[in-house]
């Protein structure tokens, strides 16, 4: 233990400057590797990919008050063990959607939509998939629905509902192509039919030119290269008491 302190205080956090045994409130991953849950160094590792993507230019704040958002979830996470198989989720009214796809990338191959930003902001959340109060919430196991692919829509959300999963919501479905890219490398593509738009489309993401790309889907619609993405639970810092979460 004492060796180990001892590097600690040799150490210095190169993005915050501290030493590695002081430094408590930067959340930089390199800083906080000691007593942390699998699930809490996994968030702050993706909280460090979505500021070094400037996601906190996009909100119109400095990366420490970014940061600091985050900083109750990462506090929560500390204590409560999930595992790594979690995403990080940052809401609208943080960042809002139209501009995130421009910060995903494939091989250096930057995302895109052709769709106007007036369209990608009137892909809402469904009633009972809003996402839980906070700056931040986490999605519990998030997958991209390979299981239901060439469905229609309508009809892959309701087996999404007999298998007491939920289905994505556009904001998080973006954070699947910004944290896992290879995921949609490797499967192509999915909808995400938590979210809708007022003429019934659905957004979806898949690779086009090598790059990923999003676009919408219609409700009778069918891809067999587009599965339906789902998770087991969303969670927000408030929700931890509540084992169930729509």
């Amino acid at each position: 233990m004492a060796e180990a302190f001892q590097y600690l205080q040799a150490c210095i956090c190169p993005r915050c400057q501290d030493r590695l045994d002081t430094c408590t409130g930067c959340l930089h991953s390199v800083c906080h590797t000691g007593n942390m849950t699998q699930s809490s160094q996994e968030l702050v590792q993706q909280l460090d990919r979505i500021v070094a993507l400037g996601y906190p230019d996009v909100a119109d704040m400095s990366d420490g008050a970014f940061r600091a958002l985050a900083e109750p979830l990462v506090k929560v996470l500390e204590r409560v063990e999930l595992g790594r198989d979690i995403l990080l989720v940052p809401t609208r009214e943080l960042v809002s959607p139209e501009s995130l796809i421009a910060r995903t990338s494939i091989q250096r191959r930057a995302g895109f939509t052709t769709m106007p930003p007036r369209d990608v902001l009137g892909f809402l959340p469904q009633e009972g998939f809003e996402p839980p109060e906070g700056p931040f919430y986490l999605v519990v196991e998030p997958h991209t629905g390979t299981a239901y692919t060439n469905r229609e829509p309508d009809v892959a959300r309701r087996l999404i509902d007999s298998d007491n999963r939920l289905p994505l919501t556009l904001e998080e479905g973006l954070a699947i192509a910004t944290q896992h890219p290879d995921w949609l490398h490797d499967k192509n593509g999915f909808n995400l039919l938590g979210s809708r738009s007022a003429d019934g489309r659905y957004p979806s993401i898949w690779m086009s030119q090598n790059a990923p790309r999003l676009g919408a889907v219609w409700p009778n619609s069918r891809h067999s290269w587009l599965g339906n993405a789902y998770c087991t639970g969303r969670r927000g810092v408030s929700l931890f008491t509540n084992p169930v979460n729509r």
